[in-house]
């Protein structure tokens, strides 16, 4: 996708919900049953923020965000991470030319607008950190020269879930940079008979051409989308009730660590992104309290005795809303 000037007026609002609904379908046709997973991706487009998406295997976490992709018009690249994946695999590296006795940058797959992270806890910590500088400031730095990346980057990373063999668990300071985390469960049991009958009318996403999704969006729609967070309304007493919140699970006894500031200013991000997927310019509490586990699961840790017992994250947030009085 090319480049277009920042002064680009946004997409008036009574058609951006109309759009994002467009968008979810088309990828709702490739994956099935998982309405959830497709609604936080396209929050992390919207809010300017990363996915990390997490599941078991063949439950279509890498189909999704390449039909985001192709829905979305975006260019897409991407990296399957291995034990093996140097830093540079990612990034770039400079090459000296022989012609010319200079160096030059050859950029890597991480100069996209999506990028797929596929299976990101299977590489060590040290390439893995490689993302860190890229997904927080969208730039990188190769050889001491800083090259900016595309106002559309968003990572997509997907994950096993920990206890599975040959996995690492990701830094809290990567995690932090995800703005959700969406868990990609097993589909009912109507959702599983409509792939089959998808499978049979021939779809097969293992064959070339087989998961193409036709473009939904211009390239200045989908940046136009984006503008319209911005202008979403937050009221001081919805601020207040984002607060409240994360503040509570610093003081819940069964967290050991509480959502960090941050993961405040995520929560509101997402918010406002939920309220233009509805078509509203204002956050309503409905829209924080909606988005509080996929902003929040990978940002606190419960305390040992929970996880003895069994506990999951999801539970004790929702019971931590639960305490929080909403706005009225």
């Amino acid at each position: 996708m090319t480049a277009t000037p920042p002064d680009r007026p946004a997409m008036p609002l009574e058609h951006a919900a109309d759009a994002l609904r467009r968008v979810h379908s088309a990828i709702a046709q490739r994956i099935v049953g998982q309405d959830n997973a497709i609604e936080d991706a396209l929050l992390a487009f919207l809010a300017r923020g990363h996915l990390l998406v997490e599941g078991v295997p063949g439950t279509a976490k890498t189909l999704l965000v390449r039909a985001l992709a192709g829905a979305l018009g975006a260019r897409f690249s991407r990296v399957q991470f291995t034990p093996d994946l140097m830093p540079s695999d990612v990034t770039g590296v400079s090459i000296l030319r022989e012609q010319t006795r200079e160096f030059e940058f050859r950029a890597g797959p991480i100069f996209t607008d999506i990028l797929l992270a596929d299976e990101i806890n299977r590489a060590p910590a040290k390439t893995q950190s490689a993302l860190l500088e890229a997904m927080a400031e969208r730039q990188v730095t190769v050889d001491g020269k800083t090259h900016l990346l595309d106002e559309l980057f968003t990572v997509y990373a997907t994950q096993n879930p920990v206890e599975h063999e040959g996995t690492y668990p990701l830094p809290e300071a990567q995690l932090d940079r995800f703005l959700l985390k969406t868990v990609v469960s097993y589909p009912s049991r109507e959702a599983e008979l409509e792939m089959l009958a998808n499978h049979e009318a021939g779809f097969d996403p293992e064959r070339a051409g087989g998961l193409d999704v036709k473009p939904v969006l211009s390239d200045a729609e989908a940046r136009s989308l984006r503008l319209l967070v911005n202008d979403v309304r937050v009221a001081p007493d919805v601020q207040q009730y984002v607060a409240s919140i994360t503040r509570a699970t610093r003081e819940e006894p069964s967290i050991a660590l509480g959502a960090s500031p941050r993961a405040t200013v995520a929560l509101m991000r997402c918010a406002r992104a939920g309220a233009v997927l509805e078509g509203r310019d204002f956050v309503t509490p409905d829209d924080v309290k909606a988005r509080v586990l996929s902003v929040l699961r990978h940002r606190v840790m419960l305390s040992p005795e929970l996880e003895v017992e069994g506990r999951s994250v999801d539970d004790v947030l929702s019971v931590v809303v639960s305490r929080v009085p909403a706005p009225q």
